[in-house]
């Protein structure tokens, strides 16, 4: 099931291959917790704690298939929607332009708005940009190229060198 993640590596490929100068980011709040259950299969996701029979109704974060379905049922509101070019991964969204930072505004707007039609909860603290400098899966994006971000830089440069072979 995990095939129908994108790879990271593709995803960077090909966000840099748009040499962007304008980028927005979203991330979709509790985006795992949003997808209900079927209750036919509930009880698959049955457990015990403390001698009390309990199951999820929502789907679990820490089921293996989770980030699949995930991805897949987002990438789906957002092909019905009409959505306009994007790349993301399970919950992670991001859309980027050349002329102006309006361009990616907009496209940042409708595709907020097809996924709240979609039952999706978007936290305005997790919307970034747009903006010409952005981080997006780890990466700080800048001119369409990717950055180390500084504070990974500081943490290297912070380390102490070995002192032994192992």
């Amino acid at each position: 099931m995990t095939a129908a993640l994108p790879g990271m590596l593709e995803l960077r490929y090909e966000l840099q291959s748009k040499a962007a100068k304008w980028y927005a980011t979203m991330d979709i709040a509790n985006a795992f917790f949003s997808i209900p259950l079927a209750a036919e299969c509930r009880p698959q996701f049955a457990f015990t704690w403390r001698g009390v029979q309990y199951t999820w109704n929502r789907l679990p974060q820490g089921w293996k298939h989770s980030p699949t379905i995930c991805h897949g049922l987002i990438q789906t509101a957002l092909e019905k929607g009409e959505a306009p070019e994007h790349l993301q991964y399970i919950e992670d969204i991001i859309v980027w332009g050349n002329s102006a930072a309006e361009e990616v505004s907009e496209k940042g707007k409708k595709i907020i708005q097809i996924l709240l039609q979609a039952g999706f909860a978007i936290k305005r603290s997790k919307v970034k940009g747009p903006a010409q400098e952005i981080q997006f899966l780890g990466i700080r994006w800048h001119d369409g190229r990717r950055q180390i971000p500084i504070d990974i830089i500081n943490k290297i440069a912070a380390m102490s060198p070995p002192t032994n072979k192992k």
